[in-house]
């Protein structure tokens, strides 16, 4: 987070602005829910840049398992 803040030229103190006004936007309750969605995307960001998506991976595994019987 340090290196992505370094980007943009932000210091600490416009990074607790921008979180105090995501609090107000989206509420105590919600940022948890928020913060799931978000790793979903980044991890499923991930897997599409190292090329495997789900399919891949479950063909991975049927042929593994055929190969085991």
């Amino acid at each position: 987070m340090a290196q992505l803040a370094a980007i943009f030229g932000l210091g600490p103190t416009e990074l607790f602005i921008i979180l105090f006004v995501i609090i107000l936007l989206f509420g105590p309750k919600r940022l948890p829910e928020l913060g799931r969605g978000i790793g979903k995307t980044i991890r499923e960001l991930r897997k599409a840049q190292e090329g495997k998506d789900e399919e891949e991976e479950e063909e991975e595994k049927e042929k593994k398992e055929k190969k085991e019987d």
